[in-house]
């Protein structure tokens, strides 16, 4: 299979799956299984370009397991934070403002995501195709740049759940463990991992397209749909948020200012 067959493929089968999650959503009212279905479908990507590609079996063995392993963890995390709960405050925000369109522009909405996931995916795609094979070096500090951002990510996601199921904290903010270093570290080490795929990718004439995700990830999520949504919200809801952001790192893990 070709990398443009292989890339069109993955793309439309994403962004048929989020079709049929939001024909769901449709009798929900809850849009936010889009996004363990998302992660899901970035894992899938990952086993996907793996499975078709045409690198040395080794790289695209450890291509589809950090790829496929990261997307799973993740998609579940999220689906075991949302269900049976309300809809997130950023998808009914966005239905209350759409109004009648919602359902509309919530399809086009999904499609989006599908588009995200297509674009984060070139750095899996470039690394199945790679010319040559990786060496052990190269194959162990992919691993260990995966381990440290997923553990990371993780511990973060487990602090936070542990945080918001104890009655003594609601209403309070989140300063404990790695968010007392960043306000958001479970988004630096979701952007960190993209950059576990760069050393699979050498090699390759393209390996620089590799960095882009890990960019990109960075930039939608301090710029577009992560950090701004989320803190216009919980500077109005959390007493002392103001005063968390004014003292503690947006993004990479930092002591707290004084």
């Amino acid at each position: 299979m070709t990398p443009a067959f292989a890339a069109l493929s993955g793309f439309v089968l994403v962004a048929l799956t989020l079709a049929v999650v939001w024909a769901v959503q449709l009798k929900t009212r809850n849009a936010g299984m889009v996004d363990p279905v998302w992660s899901w479908s970035m894992g899938f990507l990952a086993v996907w370009y793996a499975i078709f590609g045409t690198a040395d079996v080794e790289t695209r063995l450890a291509l589809g397991l950090l790829g496929g392993l990261w997307g799973f963890r993740l998609g579940t995390h999220l689906y075991v934070r949302n269900a049976g709960k309300p809809e997130d405050a950023r998808y009914a925000k966005f239905r209350a403002e759409w109004g009648r369109k919602a359902n509309f522009n919530m399809f086009w909405f999904f499609q989006f995501q599908a588009v995200v996931a297509w674009a984060l995916s070139v750095g899996f795609l470039v690394v199945a195709y790679r010319p040559g094979a990786s060496s052990v070096t190269v194959l162990a500090l992919s691993v260990v740049i995966w381990v440290i951002a997923v553990v990371g990510e993780g511990i973060a996601d487990a602090q936070m759940e542990r945080f918001r199921g104890d009655p003594a904290t609601k209403g309070k903010v989140m300063n404990r463990g790695l968010w007392r270093y960043s306000r958001h570290p479970n988004y630096f080490f979701e952007s960190l991992h993209w950059i576990a795929y760069v050393p699979l990718a050498l090699g390759s004439p393209y390996w620089w397209v590799a960095l882009l995700p890990a960019a990109m990830m960075a930039w939608l999520l301090l710029k577009m749909s992560g950090v701004p949504i989320l803190e216009a919200h919980l500077v109005k809801s959390r007493p002392g948020y103001a005063e968390y952001m004014r003292t503690t790192s947006v993004f990479i893990p930092w002591p707290p200012r004084r």
